[in-house]
């Protein structure tokens, strides 16, 4: 078992949400986690983790992606094995955004959204998005590699107006 002190080595990002009512288009939110290098840790990110791909080294990967909502528990989940990562990359910030498949929304119509980080059995992390309630994307956490390799982690809740491709690009901007 890791400690923070120790950094941490595996984490499960989870996201969950109220189904929309009956008759309506769903509410489907998405994970999204974008890996930035050590020479470059603002720039574009190296590769993106969602719903339709996976770390190419198997590091990141997204164990579930609800389209709706429904469900027990938390929705959409993924694993980042932070220290599996190959030492070039130093940054991975998470992040999620909603499909704006029919209308705008934003996470304030949304009911009941909720994000957890834990390592193992413990929590690092929770929010309800409500600080972001009148966005349709944000960033939830950014890990980073310290001088001595180990992992930490921020909470980086960070509300941007963007669909789920223009906020890859703009999900790890420096703020």
């Amino acid at each position: 078992m890791s400690s923070v002190s120790k950094g941490i080595k595996k984490v499960e990002v989870g996201l969950k949400w109220d189904p929309s009512p009956v008759g309506t288009p769903p509410h489907d939110l998405d994970i999204i986690a974008a890996t930035y290098t050590a020479d470059a840790p603002y720039d574009s990110p190296v590769y993106l983790v969602h719903f339709d791909s996976r770390a190419p080294d198997g590091t990141i990967t997204l164990n579930r992606d609800s389209k709706t909502g429904q469900g027990f528990g938390f929705d959409e989940v993924m694993t980042l094995e932070l220290d599996r990562l190959a030492a070039t990359y130093a940054r991975v910030v998470v992040g999620v955004a909603i499909q704006p498949h029919e209308g705008h929304k934003v996470f304030g119509d949304i009911p009941n959204t909720a994000v957890r980080i834990r390592e193992g059995h413990r929590d690092l992390a929770q929010s309800d998005l409500s600080a972001v309630s009148g966005h349709t994307a944000a960033t939830i956490v950014e890990f980073t590699r310290g001088e001595s390799g180990a992992w930490s982690f921020r909470e980086f809740l960070h509300g941007f107006e963007a669909d789920p491709t223009s906020f890859a690009a703009v999900m790890g901007t420096e703020i």
